[in-house]
C-alpha cells in the first residue's frame, strides 16, 4: 500500500526515529515501537481490508465531525492514542493526517 504523509514531521519520526515536534513520542519506546509496527503493517497491506484483519488495531471509519477519516489504535484499548488517516480506494493510498492522543477527552 502506498502511504502519503501530510505531516512531514510524522514521516521523519517513522523513518528516522527522531523529530522535534514528536520528541515525546520518540522518547516513549512502547508507543514508538507500536507505530513502527503499524507503519510496517500498513505498507505491507494490499488494501484496507488487510489492515482490518488485525482486530487489535480497532480499525474504524469515523463519523460526525471526522466523517471521511479512518483511524487505528496502535495499543488497542490499552491507551488512547490513535492514528488518523484518509483512505483513497481507487489508488489504495493512505494519507496520514495526525497522531491524536485527545481521544475520549484525554487532554495531555
Amino acid at each position: 500500500m502506498i502511504i502519503i504523509f501530510k505531516d512531514n514531521d510524522l514521516e521523519e519520526l517513522l523513518k528516522t526515529g527522531k523529530n522535534r515536534k514528536y520528541k515525546e513520542i520518540s522518547k516513549d519506546k512502547k508507543l514508538f515501537d507500536r507505530l513502527i509496527r503499524l507503519y510496517e503493517i500498513m505498507t505491507g497491506a494490499d488494501d484496507i481490508r488487510d489492515i482490518s484483519v488485525y482486530s487489535y488495531l480497532h480499525y474504524e471509519k469515523l463519523k460526525h465531525n471526522l466523517a471521511g477519516v479512518s483511524s487505528v489504535r496502535p495499543f488497542g484499548n490499552q491507551r488512547v492514542e490513535r492514528l488518523l488517516f484518509i483512505e483513497e480506494d481507487d489508488k489504495i493510498t493512505i494519507e496520514i493526517l495526525e497522531l491524536d492522543n485527545t481521544h475520549y477527552g484525554n487532554k495531555k
